[in-house]
């Protein structure tokens, strides 16, 4: 008997939201299931688990729950990548596009140690627009990107290829 759940039927497809013609790929059931969860951040870790992380940076808001969990599989530190406006101190900044528009993504200016090995993880690839500035935040802070590993990668819309100049992109689930 397999005691590992099936990834895959934990994330339920939502038709037309946030707007007319996206299927979002909603994870929040795998989140409530205990195996699901564990599952999901060892496979997100695991390849990283020898290459000598030292930090692991998420993006607002999804990224955290993962970020955080992985950081702590890998006995590394944990840096929030957040929305403009959101932290307290000086902080370095970047403007992207993502899928339904643009926005800016913000960390604090003294948050990642130049030299430093750096995981960046998300909850989902797209169209590679929050993968992307927070890899420009990793480099403009000084820290080498270990790799970027996310959950969920819509390959469709090809944003591997458009973070490839920063490394390979680990998926777990790919649609």
């Amino acid at each position: 008997m397999n005691v590992l759940p099936d990834l895959k039927s934990l994330i339920k497809d939502v038709p037309d939201y946030p707007k007319p013609g996206i299927i979002f790929k909603d994870f929040t059931p795998l989140l409530a299931d205990p195996r699901g969860l564990a599952l999901a951040v060892e496979l997100m870790a695991n390849p990283y688990r020898s290459q000598g992380v030292e930090t692991v940076v998420g993006a607002e808001s999804r990224g955290f729950i993962f970020g955080i969990a992985i950081a702590q599989a890998l006995s590394a530190g944990f840096v929030p990548v957040r929305k403009a406006g959101k932290l307290p101190r000086k902080v370095r900044g970047v403007t992207y596009d993502l899928e339904y528009g643009s926005d800016r993504l913000e960390v604090h200016a003294d948050a990642i140690r130049p030299g430093s090995k750096v995981l960046v993880v998300d909850d989902l690839l797209a169209t590679g627009g929050t993968l992307g500035a927070c890899c420009r935040l990793v480099k403009e802070s000084g820290g080498e990107i270990a790799g970027m590993s996310v959950l969920i990668e819509l390959e469709f819309l090809r944003g591997a290829a458009k973070v490839a100049e920063y490394g390979k992109v680990h998926s777990v689930l790919r649609y």
